[in-house]
């Protein structure tokens, strides 16, 4: 995950600056302990505390490219309409492809 930070707990006594930053700039940090996934930082700010833990998560992960629309409504705990219907308020695409991956979808469609 290019978008995601990874930390140990002995990182923490010389890195807790570079978490907070992280947090600052709205990215997600992770935590390990003895190399294995302990705690994952979420950024305390508006889209927590106006969508609540799942949904903020589901928010950040699909605007940051990690999870897929479907993965996202299932983290958020949404239909997939229902996730959908969520994104249009905040100015997220729901289908944000690069002109030419475009065109190579549509042409695989038809």
């Amino acid at each position: 995950m290019d978008n995601l930070d990874v930390f140990s707990v002995r990182d923490l006594r010389t890195r807790s600056g570079d978490l907070l930053r992280d947090a600052e700039r709205g990215q997600l940090a992770l935590i390990t302990k003895h190399g294995r996934p302990a705690i994952l930082a979420v950024p305390f700010d508006r889209r927590l505390l106006e969508q609540g833990v799942h949904r903020a998560l589901a928010l950040t992960l699909f605007e940051q490219r990690q999870l897929t629309l479907a993965q996202a409504a299932k983290v958020a705990g949404l239909s997939l309409d229902a996730f959908i219907d969520l994104l249009e308020p905040l100015g997220l695409p729901v289908v944000d492809y690069p002109a030419d991956e475009l065109v190579d979808e549509l042409e695989a469609a038809l």
